[in-house]
């Protein structure tokens, strides 16, 4: 049976931040994923991981532009500078929150100019951290128009250039099956690249039973394919309480 994690940036989000840690213990999580991190200062959320006995899975990188600005630019020619200084801040955040993935963000361009650019900051990032897993995740262009990664095979393809062991692959459902009709088949297909997991429903990014996938044939390949991380829960609650979203859970 897989493991799960929550993602408390999306679930227990009815609570102040702070309080999403004891909510996802006390709902039975062993682990959280954070997307950004970085508005509340690091030493808050390790003694909020800490006090109730949760692993960090996960967090993204390089951190938002707070004045409007895109999430990401991995891959955005001529933001090269900028990236090193950025994935240096992120490290100092992983040096007190101790995440066991660091996902960098490719951002919002198109092109084989964008495609050296990803390529050659992944790299950077890898060299200037090389005891850190890094990832990459296919975005689908519904939600995330313009993305630069928005397909698992352009995304085999990238690591394939990066060649980096502490860059893999970051499988996600939800996008898995809006990209390319099939997260199943997604999942049989590239597999063997996977580090971290993440599932949601589609189209609308709900928990788990909505929608048209079959999740426990989903859970099943998990397990059959040998994959031992963290399965984390990163999707919309559909009720006011996250906690009446979570029958999706298999019983032991």
């Amino acid at each position: 049976m897989p493991k799960f994690a929550a993602n408390i940036s999306l679930l227990f989000a009815e609570l102040p931040y702070l309080d999403r840690f004891q909510a996802a213990a006390e709902a039975g999580f062993e682990a959280v994923e954070i997307l950004f991190p970085y508005e509340i200062a690091a030493r808050d959320t390790r003694r909020a991981l800490v006090a109730n006995g949760l692993e960090l899975v996960l967090i993204n990188a390089p951190p938002p532009n707070y004045t409007g600005g895109q999430p990401g630019f991995a891959a955005v020619p001529g933001e090269e500078a900028r990236f090193q200084r950025d994935i240096t801040r992120v490290m100092r955040y992983v040096e007190q929150l101790r995440p066991g993935i660091v996902h960098i963000m490719a951002g919002y361009e198109q092109g084989a100019q964008a495609q050296e650019t990803f390529v050659r900051n992944l790299q950077w990032a890898a060299d200037h951290a090389p005891k850190q897993q890094f990832t990459i995740e296919p975005l689908n262009p519904v939600a995330q128009p313009d993305y630069f990664l928005n397909d698992y095979d352009l995304a085999a393809e990238v690591l394939d250039q990066v060649a980096r062991p502490n860059v893999g692959l970051q499988y996600d459902t939800y996008h898995a099956e809006v990209i390319h009709g099939d997260a199943l088949d997604v999942w049989e297909r590239f597999h063997s690249r996977a580090v971290h997991v993440q599932i949601g429903a589609a189209p609308d990014r709900s928990e788990p039973g909505r929608g048209t996938m079959d999740f426990p044939a989903l859970f099943q390949a998990f397990d059959d394919a040998g994959y031992s991380g963290w399965v984390s829960a990163e999707y919309k609650p559909s009720k006011p309480r996250t906690v009446d979203t979570l029958g999706w859970r298999p019983s032991d």
